[in-house]
């Protein structure tokens, strides 16, 4: 398989699934957080990102089920939602908050796809724009890549957006990320593994191309890789 993309301004990435194996995430940085979680909040009640998050929790809990909940209550929301992979903007500040401390004391380093790191250098010598969008808090993005398998790739990177912009899933997502590029939708491409995200960026005008890593399933949709090596940009 190969792609072929002409007149592109800007790339926008995902992570899980794309640049870096799912299972990196969901078996190293997600049991990280959730066996430090308590803990963490506990030992960090008073720090004002903490304060949000739990507020945040707390009005999603009274929204949705119509109970109050305490700091005990809101910890153990936030547990089950890390077991329920919810993309929850508390549970991604929380949780970014203590990978920082995971990354800054080596506890793991981001893994990367071989493919990747020469490919986006390569992108970026080109003049090309790269930028992120995951649901993992803009400041865990940028810590992921600071501190990868690979070294520090932060300077090849231009943009970063999470969930404060909006679920990748919904279409006005990438209407916001449109404007806060100043570009018009067919100048940006999107790579993705998941389609449904595909789908909605492609809704508002974007060029997308779904990333078919070992274990995701095809999709004939759309143009299709299994490795960055097999895409290139022409003027």
């Amino acid at each position: 398989m190969s792609v072929t993309l002409t007149d592109v301004k800007s790339i926008l990435l995902d992570i899980e699934g794309t640049t870096s194996d799912i299972q990196f995430v969901h078996k190293v940085m997600f049991p990280y957080s959730r066996e430090r979680l308590e803990q963490f909040v506990l030992s960090h009640q008073n720090l004002d990102e903490v304060v949000e998050a739990i507020n945040l929790t707390q009005q999603t809990v009274k929204a949705e089920q119509g109970q109050e909940i305490d700091l005990e209550g809101a910890i153990a929301t936030l547990l089950h939602w890390i077991d329920r992979d919810r993309k929850h903007p508390a549970l991604k500040s929380i949780q970014g908050l203590i990978w920082k401390e995971g990354f800054e004391t080596e506890a793991f380093k981001s893994h990367l796809y071989p493919d990747v790191k020469p490919k986006l250098e390569e992108w970026a010598r080109s003049g090309l724009k790269l930028g992120i969008y995951s649901s993992g808090s803009m400041a865990t993005q940028k810590m992921f890549f600071s501190h990868t398998v690979e070294g520090d790739l932060t300077p090849l990177f231009s943009n970063y957006f999470d969930l404060t912009t909006g679920s990748k899933k919904e279409a006005m997502s990438y209407e916001q990320i449109i404007e806060l590029l100043g570009l018009a939708p067919n100048k940006i491409v999107f790579f993705s593994d998941v389609p449904a995200e595909l789908v909605a960026a492609r809704e508002k005008g974007l060029r997308v191309v779904h990333v078919k890593r070992e274990g995701t399933a095809s999709w004939s949709d759309v143009p299709e890789v299994e490795s960055f090596q097999e895409i290139s940009f022409v003027s």
